[in-house]
């Protein structure tokens, strides 16, 4: 059988795999609450990591950078399916209901938990959909979107801070955000839009902070990274170039000997 990825209605995300799915990046531009039917997804954002099993949920934070590996169950499958909480549906809900919070989200960008009964409930009335045995109307969807939102204030009230939070990105500490954001291999305009900078702001402030091109930054600091690692950790290669952002093992090979004049193995 063929892996699957599959929007099955407009806000909802279907994902099933039959074999490992090698780490990549994602820009999530939008609140997105999510359910590991079976196998594991291994996610690294910012600040942090986690093995996300079976049966566990998921709630990320709107405009940040994440990396996923997919890994199937011992059956040999992977479903994952995740709904997407977009801002114009949030703010119709915060209008309807009056819900106005009086300071910013602080909290933390990816939350993982064990789901009660009726979280579970939630997800397993979504399989009719995944197995095309009901069509899914725009109706029907938005119902969905806003039960997602009534679960996940009656099982935290304080989700509220992270849902209803409006207030546009500004303007953050480029230097501290791209030591913690450097390994994720994501177009220089990702980034420029993380730090609410336009693409020529971003790299006019990025020069002036670091010197040199976003571009050379970036590959130096991975490579750095990378020199630490094999050398002090004892890592091989073939375990950390995807995680620090390079695309193959040839480029990173190439990249180490240019920079540090030696192969990895003569460290």
């Amino acid at each position: 059988m063929d892996d699957v990825i599959e929007v099955l209605f407009d806000k909802l995300v279907y994902s099933c795999y039959f074999e490992k799915q090698r780490a990549h990046e994602q820009f999530i531009g939008e609140h997105f609450l999510g359910f590991q039917i079976c196998g594991e997804t291994h996610t690294q954002y910012a600040g942090g990591s986690k093995e996300m099993s079976a049966n566990m949920v998921v709630l990320a934070k709107r405009n940040q950078l994440i990396r996923t590996t997919k890994y199937p169950s011992k059956e040999g499958e992977y479903q994952f399916v995740s709904i997407i909480l977009d801002q114009a549906a949030l703010k119709q809900y915060a209008l309807e209901h009056k819900i106005v919070i009086d300071k910013p989200c602080t909290d933390a960008k990816v939350i993982f938990f064990e789901p009660d009964i009726f979280f579970k409930s939630f997800f397993l009335s979504l399989i009719p959909y995944i197995d095309k045995a009901k069509k899914a109307t725009p109706k029907l969807a938005d119902l969905k979107i806003r039960e997602a939102i009534e679960l996940l204030l009656q099982s935290n009230p304080d989700f509220k801070y992270l849902l209803f939070d409006f207030t546009e990105p500004y303007k953050i500490d480029l230097e501290e955000f791209m030591h913690q954001n450097y390994m994720f291999n994501v177009p220089i305009a990702s980034f420029a839009k993380l730090t609410a900078r336009s693409l020529s702001a971003f790299k006019r402030d990025f020069e002036k902070i670091f010197k040199t091109s976003p571009r050379q930054w970036l590959r130096n600091r991975r490579l750095d990274e990378a020199y630490y690692l094999i050398k002090h950790k004892k890592k091989k290669p073939t375990d950390i170039y995807l995680e620090l952002g390079f695309e193959n093992l040839s480029h990173f090979y190439s990249s180490f000997k240019h920079k540090f004049g030696m192969t990895t193995s003569e460290i």
